[in-house]
């Protein structure tokens, strides 16, 4: 037996008792006639008193994060630690067994307020692990998964697992590709998301589908996406319609951030916000509701305005209240931002509406009397708030607008604290144009759109809408769904008009295309991203520091040392020959 009781569940009631220990040395406190050993495992922190002589020098021996065992005998401290749950006891150690040794010099210091480069920290991840912060992260994702999975099974979910080799579809992601051994020259792709299963499901008579599904995108990293797999909450319901979906969604989501926060969190039903409102409102179709300004059109107010900056172009406005206040210096840092090679604005304009009535600053001179009447009225100015103008075409306008937006929202410090506050974006445009000016698909080729077949025959597509959606907390997009495609007429329209024939169809999507020729029920469904929800409840700003095994900024393995060269046998076992010239 390796240990009676775990590190962090002594207590004073356990006083005279024998106990044996087992865990990781934290720290060695060497003070001549006593040794004090501050013993870890996953339960909590227990101090170990060393004061026989011969276990005092073998114990001198002992290395920092090396995994001994101990029994001893617990006893009230004297000096009592009101920090730590343990702190009214210690143990005084009868034997120690050191049962993993460590080395004497580690790459970096464990559980330390010390910045530590995140690449070594990747290399060696199973001693970051051991760090408590990082450590609490991977255990709450499991209690967050557990807990999902309870409510899914109280809704009468079925938890039904689909194929990881599956065949390359149109996602919006490049897919990861397996070549086929028995079949020379053809290959798998890893699923960017177990979409076409899910249907296949419906079609196939379950009544409503969920699993952590694992998800695999070649797609580039970010704080808030790990490069190439994730997970999500996949579910699909039969016979359902997008209030069925977001009823589902309005039930699990709230729950589970409930039980794993303190913070206020919204109950639906959320907020629902049209794409094209979003995207004049906010300028992002994943707006942080928890900041208070709203983009302004002003376009028709400046129409007749001098100022050649603003002549022909969309121009919107930021208000910010009391922004007056900040001196010259704010308003050239976030022009310098705006104009940056992040965001690309040719110029941010910008004034000030003194407490005086005067208006300052930037481009004061251009605001007319009748300018500024129109400002007070319209969109309600006061006197000390300030004004930040972006002109340029509509989409470009709208983008810069929102990037501003969310930077005067974290300078300012207005961001709503303790909160999570969720909305659904709905009524995503079908289609749109792609860089090289054709038809795309414009979200999930697989939707349904608003109007149906009728929509798609006699609409402009850039104007047909689609029962699309996507649920949005605190700026991060944290669930995307549709009402689907269930009929082949309709699926076979909406892809011809995104450049597809009927055999592209029937030969990329057979799957579907065949069987939604035997019976295919109404069926609709989403899919929250489980890796989001943790890194919102956990409050972490990197999505690495949720998951046990991350990759990279550059999509590596630094402790597998993965993706990897491999032998040319194994490249001829699955007919590859490389071609590395640039």
């Amino acid at each position: 037996m390796y240990r009676t009781k775990t590190c962090g569940e002594l207590t004073i009631k356990n006083v005279g008792e024998q106990v044996e220990l087992s865990g990781w040395i934290q720290k060695i406190r060497n003070l001549g006639g006593m040794i004090f050993i501050d013993l870890r495992d996953e339960f909590g922190i227990t101090q170990i008193v060393v004061n026989d002589e011969k276990l005092q020098e073998f114990a001198k021996e002992l290395h920092s994060e090396s995994c001994i065992h101990i029994n001893g005998k617990i006893v009230e401290r004297t000096s009592k630690n009101n920090k730590l749950p343990t702190g009214e006891i210690e143990v005084i150690a009868n034997d120690i067994e050191v049962l993993g040794k460590c080395k004497n010099i580690l790459p970096f210091e464990i559980n330390t307020d010390q910045e530590v480069r995140e690449d070594l920290r990747l290399e060696y991840r199973f001693l970051d692990l051991r760090n408590e912060k990082l450590h609490n992260n991977i255990l709450l994702r499991s209690k967050i998964l557990k807990t999902l999975r309870d409510k899914m099974d109280e809704l009468e979910f079925t938890e039904i697992q689909t194929p990881i080799l599956a065949n390359s579809s149109p996602e919006g992601a490049r897919d990861y590709l397996v070549p086929s051994r028995l079949n020379p020259g053809e290959f798998y792709a890893l699923p960017q998301a177990p979409q076409q299963f899910k249907q296949l499901l419906m079609v196939g008579g379950f009544n409503k589908y969920y699993q952590i599904a694992p998800c695999f995108r070649d797609e580039d990293p970010r704080a808030d996406r790990a490069p190439g797999e994730f997970y999500q909450l996949d579910f699909e319901m039969s016979f359902a319609t997008q209030e069925d979906v977001f009823k589902v969604i309005e039930d699990v989501v709230p729950y589970t951030f409930e039980k794993f926060t303190n913070w206020k969190v919204d109950k639906g039903p959320f907020v629902r916000i049209p794409y094209k409102e979003a995207m004049e409102k906010y300028g992002i179709d994943k707006p942080d509701l928890r900041n208070p300004l709203i983009i302004q059109d002003v376009t028709e107010i400046f129409k007749d305005s001098e100022f050649n900056a603003f002549k022909d172009k969309t121009i919107k406005a930021i208000v910010v209240p009391n922004g007056a206040e900040q001196g010259r210096k704010f308003f050239d840092k976030m022009v310098e931002y705006a104009t940056s090679e992040e965001v690309g604005a040719k110029g941010l304009a910008w004034t000030k509406f003194e407490r005086t009535g005067e208006i300052t600053g930037g481009i004061a001179k251009f605001i007319t009397q009748n300018i500024k009447e129109e400002l007070e009225k319209k969109y309600n100015v006061q006197k000390n708030d300030s004004i930040f103008f972006i002109a340029d075409e509509l989409k470009n306008a709208q983008k810069i607008a929102g990037l501003v937006r969310i930077e005067l929202g974290r300078r300012l410090d207005l961001l709503e604290k303790d909160v999570y506050r969720f909305c659904f974006i709905v009524d995503f445009p079908m289609y749109e144009l792609s860089d090289e000016g054709t038809i795309d698909f414009s979200h999930n080729p697989f939707s349904m759109p608003q109007g149906g077949l009728k929509a798609l025959q006699e609409e402009n597509p850039l104007e047909i809408l689609a029962y699309q959606y996507d649920l949005v907390c605190n700026g991060y997009e944290m669930a995307s769904g549709a009402v689907r495609n269930h009929n082949p007429e309709i699926m076979i329209k909406a892809f011809e008009i995104a450049g597809y024939t009927e055999e592209d169809v029937k030969s990329r999507f057979g799957a579907l295309y065949n069987a939604f020729q035997y019976g295919t029920p109404p069926h609709a469904g989403a899919a929250p991203g489980v890796d989001r929800m943790v890194m919102l409840i956990a409050n972490s700003q990197n999505i690495r520091e949720i998951i046990a095994f991350p990759k990279n900024k550059k999509a590596r393995d630094l402790l597998m040392r993965a993706p990897s060269n491999v032998s040319e046998q194994q490249l001829k076992d699955v007919h590859i020959k490389l071609d590395l010239k640039d």
